[in-house]
């Protein structure tokens, strides 16, 4: 839903899908942004003109759009995160009750069937009962240089810390398979390798002004956003710093813009690692680590039970389930969604019109589990976060 981020990959089939589903469904796409544009202007003070918004502003521009979406009436899917103040995200929930409105965050890896298929067997009970949780969140090198480095999140004062503005999939995700609130946690981390110390002697501020080790540098923009042995990963990069994606629209946009930079000579504070160790009040313990410095992108996960362990692979889509008894292990290869957040994006859009057209009732069982009961959750998930960023004055004095 961002242009500027491959986390936000599914940029162009989100924005058909969203109009697929706005013919359908009079679902209303445009951003309500407070004193941003026309459109949103007229939207946030006209009679409802749809059944419900999406709301895909930058992570700071969530909160009054969402305010005045709800107070006129409009169903809300708000995209992630709720907001980077907790009193913020409680405010929201309160409202969304009060007026009755299905109210929603864009955490879509709920409605993925690699994550939806994990949750369904630990419901079944296939490895027992869970008792430890292992997360890994593999960010990817260059996926970190673009967007957290060079690119619109590499500032915590103008996006959000990484816990939030990347993470936070990932800490909903284990509160989801825990099936409980966390109740303590330790976190630690920092960003270790993107600094101007580590900066190669002779380095440019841009690696096309000379750079003296661009051979091997892993990060030598050109190399990432021309030489790219990924050609959809390169596509996608390519559209997200340049209207021009020609070659040389795209070698004018690293002579000129912020994507050029030498990721040594940027001014980026966010973590480039981090681990967070979580126990939750059912006694389940997990623990989940952020890192740039991996060569591919995804997700890998490993989930120990009391009969059995569960072993995944989100980029492979493939699940492995070990019995302790038997020793029989089983695979479950599922059938490849390519991007959109691995299928996400379209099950979060079918629950969310589903339940728009029931009125917020479901009709259907809602796959994510989730759709309805969203201003908890996210407040919860919010304090979690908040805790794992070091953020001591969030206002919540316990996880529960």
């Amino acid at each position: 839903m961002r242009s500027t981020s491959p986390a936000s990959c599914a940029l162009r089939p989100w924005r058909s899908l969203t109009r697929s589903v706005a013919k359908r469904s009079a679902i209303c796409t445009a951003s309500i942004r407070p004193c941003a544009s026309t459109a949103g202007r007229r939207c946030s003070r006209d009679p409802p003109v749809a059944d419900a918004v999406l709301i895909c502003t930058q992570d700071r521009m969530h909160y009054d759009p969402a305010v005045k979406a709800l107070a006129l009436g409009y169903h809300v899917l708000l995209e992630k995160p709720m907001s980077n103040d907790p009193g913020e995200c409680v405010r929201l929930g309160q409202y969304a009750e009060r007026t009755d409105r299905v109210f929603a965050i864009c955490h879509v890896l709920r409605y993925t069937p690699f994550f939806s298929t994990i949750k369904r067997l630990l419901d079944e009970g296939r490895i027992g009962d869970p008792v430890t949780i292992d997360l890994i969140e593999n960010v990817g090198y260059w996926h970190q240089a673009h967007s957290f480095v060079r690119g619109n999140w590499r500032r915590a004062d103008e996006s959000n810390p990484m816990i939030l503005a990347k993470s936070c999939h990932d800490l909903d995700i284990l509160v989801w398979l825990a099936g409980a609130d966390c109740d303590t946690l330790s976190s630690f981390g920092g960003l270790r390798h993107f600094t101007e110390e580590n900066a190669p002697p002779g380095a440019p501020y841009r690696c096309l002004d000379g750079c003296p080790v661009s051979d091997e540098c892993p990060y030598y923009a050109p190399d990432i956003y021309l030489n790219n042995e990924d050609k959809v990963s390169e596509r996608i990069l390519r559209g997200a710093i340049s209207h021009d994606t020609s070659e040389e629209g795209v070698l004018e946009a690293l002579r000129t813009g912020p994507y050029g930079r030498c990721v040594y000579r940027c001014d980026n504070d966010v973590v480039d690692h981090q681990v967070v160790a979580m126990e939750f009040s059912n006694g389940i313990t997990a623990t989940f680590t952020m890192t740039a410095f991996t060569t591919d992108g995804g997700r890998t996960l490993k989930i120990m039970g009391t009969r059995g362990q569960l072993r995944a692979h989100m980029a492979k889509n493939t699940i492995e389930i070990s019995d302790f008894k038997t020793g029989r292990v089983e695979t479950i290869d599922l059938q490849s969604t390519g991007l959109n957040h691995g299928g996400g994006d379209r099950g979060i859009m079918r629950d969310f019109t589903r339940l728009v057209r029931g009125g917020g009732r479901r009709s259907q069982p809602v796959l994510g589990g989730r759709l309805g009961s969203e201003p908890y959750d996210g407040v919860r998930g919010r304090a979690v976060k908040a805790f794992a960023q070091g953020d001591t004055d969030s206002g919540f004095d316990g996880i529960r």
